[in-house]
């Protein structure tokens, strides 16, 4: 993504080391599919599809910019079933950014969200970059957020080619694991390198890939309830 790439986590947090039965009441073998930096008029609704034709779950974190200009993308990824999580408004380096700043990106992106969608409750948080301060974690709580990292991360959105994508996430899942692929591109990646914008190898993967998964008995599922989590969670 632009010059910046999915960083590892500050070592000032303490991070879960998996969603842990005690905490999410996981089940053996379920794992969770997250999209983010949509919702994208062209890979968003391809996505919807994919996901409709094998019955199986995402959750989508959403740029607050995005989805001002597609409220009806963020309807359908509700009636579709799927949860609508944040991604903040601009896709920032929230660790560069002052308070205010924060707190902005963050709560004007809920403010979007339910006004496409009435009533829907935001529960997840996901740092552009993966990058976490404990001011964006602590943001995030404030405003009713529990921060969600990612596990499995094949960088699909470096359009490393379908094959690589698909392996790289079979060579590193694990019940509970968090994968993490796009359908969508942050704002300066559009314009500085639209052909890494495409998220067509994502689009062509995915159904090879949950099919891979569904053979491997892992079950795609919805995220669970979290409960009192102040530090970004992910898997092992």
């Amino acid at each position: 993504m632009a010059e910046k790439v999915h960083s590892e986590p500050s070592e000032r947090l303490s991070w879960p080391r998996k969603i842990r039965e005690r905490d999410a009441k996981v089940k053996p073998r379920k794992v969770f599919l997250t999209f983010d930096d949509g919702p994208n008029p062209t890979w968003t609704p391809k996505i919807l599809d994919i996901l409709r034709q094998f019955h199986v779950p995402g959750t989508f974190f959403v740029l607050g910019a995005y989805a001002a200009e597609h409220p009806e993308l963020i309807r359908r990824m509700i009636s579709d079933g799927h949860e609508v999580a944040n991604h903040t408004m601009t896709h920032l380096d929230l660790s560069q950014c002052n308070r205010d700043v924060l707190r902005r990106e963050i709560l004007d992106t809920n403010v979007i969200i339910t006004k496409a969608s009435p009533g829907l409750a935001v529960r997840f948080l996901r740092a552009p970059y993966g990058i976490w301060t404990p001011e964006v974690c602590v943001e995030g709580m404030n405003a009713g957020l529990t921060p969600l990292h990612w596990s499995v991360d094949p960088q699909d959105w470096a359009r490393p080619g379908v094959d690589l994508i698909v392996d790289t996430v079979l060579a590193t899942v694990e019940p509970g694991a968090i994968v993490l692929l796009h359908d969508g591109s942050p704002p300066n990646e559009l314009a500085s390198r639209p052909y890494t914008a495409s998220r067509e190898q994502t689009v062509r993967a995915l159904p090879r890939l949950i099919s891979a998964l569904k053979e491997r008995n892992f079950v795609i599922s919805s995220l669970p309830k979290l409960r009192g989590q102040i530090n970004p969670v992910r898997t092992a």
